[in-house]
């Protein structure tokens, strides 16, 4: 085992000023409180909180205090992730930045799944984020919605990606379903999943660490938290190799597949009920989306029919069915 020790930080995150000195203050503590820490991630959008308006040239300033952050600690560090604009087409970006501990920016990632439509404005990314930590092993990364989309997470692991690094913003009630998916994300793929929320305008906290074996190594509650966790990568090559508890062999299972799925084709027509979900937008008061049911002529002339034979018991009806 080559020890590796990951740390995550769970901080308030306010909406209408910077909270980078924050976040500078709070990895000074974390590294004299844990001097052992190699690695250091914070959550998505932490050092502007989630408004658009506060977006920032991809060479800023920040990026440099972080830069010298890293350097001076000798830390991998991800500070979440900020709305950077493109250089190439103008675009607002979700972008993460991977540091090293020499104080170089060695990748940036733009999320490739922004939460729309409630995220209307920021474009979607394309490239996927590997990097090596050098005698340790491969990570990846991910922001947030990304992790709803198993595919994103196919992608890299199939990389050899064994610690998936995954800041979110999360505010919201779906945020123990989001838990749920990333138990099973580790699981799945046989990753660990280091899973960091915000608090305040950055979310409502829950962050957790994830093994191989879907078990939650640290759960934070709601309030702040800094939680370093020291990984082995050993433990995510021994069980690609030999299953979870010496059973499933997921990864290599899905590398000898004996099909394709056409549903991945966009010309197959496999997907062609998608076509039928209506346009991706913000639900209105009152909205029936989803409610309405197009019945065939005959079927509904039958349902008739069903119906006024049982009128005389009072039995309720449910698409064509009784009730109960």
């Amino acid at each position: 085992m080559t020890p590796f020790a990951i740390a995550g930080v769970q901080m308030h995150v306010n909406a209408l000023q910077p909270n980078v000195d924050g976040m500078l203050q709070r990895l000074d503590i974390l590294m004299a409180r844990f001097p052992w820490t190699q690695m250091v991630l914070f959550s998505e959008l932490a050092p502007f909180g989630p408004l658009e308006r506060y977006k920032l040239p991809p060479e800023n300033e920040t990026i440099d205090r972080f830069c010298e952050a890293a350097r001076r600690h000798k830390v991998w560090l991800i500070p979440g992730s900020m709305f950077l604009t493109s250089p190439h087409d103008g675009q607002v970006y979700n972008t993460s930045l991977v540091i090293d501990p020499d104080g170089n920016v060695v990748r940036r990632y733009a999320k490739m799944f922004p939460f729309l439509p409630y995220e209307a404005g920021v474009a979607a990314g394309t490239e996927f984020c590997v990097f090596d930590v050098p005698d340790v092993g491969r990570f990846g990364l991910s922001i947030c919605y990304d992790m709803w989309f198993p595919e994103t997470t196919r992608e890299l692991t199939s990389q050899g990606v064994e610690v998936l690094l995954h800041p979110v913003l999360t505010g919201t009630t779906d945020r123990d379903a989001e838990l749920a998916i990333a138990r099973a994300t580790a699981a799945q793929f046989q990753c660990y999943v280091f899973d960091v929320n915000g608090l305040g305008a950055g979310g409502v906290g829950k962050s957790c660490v994830v093994d191989p074996t879907s078990l939650v190594l640290h759960q934070s509650a709601g309030q702040e938290d800094m939680f370093p966790i020291e990984v082995d990568l050993s433990m995510v090559r021994r069980q690609r190799e030999t299953g979870m508890k010496g059973l499933g062999q997921v990864l290599k299972s899905f590398r000898d597949r004996s099909v394709d799925f056409s549903v991945y084709d966009r010309t197959s027509g496999t997907d062609a009920f998608l076509n039928t979900l209506g346009p991706l937008e913000v639900p209105q008061q009152g909205s029936r989306a989803g409610l309405h049911v197009d019945v065939p002529a005959d079927a509904e002339a039958e349902i008739q029919g069903q119906n006024l034979a049982t009128d005389v018991g009072h039995v309720p009806f449910v698409g064509g069915k009784p009730s109960g």
